[in-house]
């Protein structure tokens, strides 16, 4: 249960993030668009490059995660496989 609630609220913010973004660079090229429009677009683009670190961050704890559970699911496969060997092992 634990696990899904992280991966939802990770999702979620994810999803915030994005939404963030849309608004954001909005708002910084308007807020900038009084000093220039290159001053505008040189501020945009360094917000979109901060806020794209933070999605970049975001997808790679999304990825950590899945391919930690990947592993878990793997090492508990081997050991079953490994028990059953052992226990025809012994049969024989």
């Amino acid at each position: 249960m634990q696990r899904q609630t992280f991966d939802a609220l990770l999702s979620f913010m994810l999803g915030a993030v994005w939404a963030f973004i849309v608004v954001g660079a909005f708002v910084a090229f308007s807020l900038f668009s009084i000093l220039g429009y290159w001053v505008a677009i040189v501020a945009t683009f360094i917000f979109l490059f901060i806020a794209f670190l933070i999605v970049l961050l975001l997808e790679a704890l999304l990825m950590f995660r899945r391919s930690e559970e990947e592993k878990r699911r793997q090492s508990r496969l081997i050991e079953e496989l490994h028990q059953t060997l052992l226990s025809q092992k012994s049969d024989d």
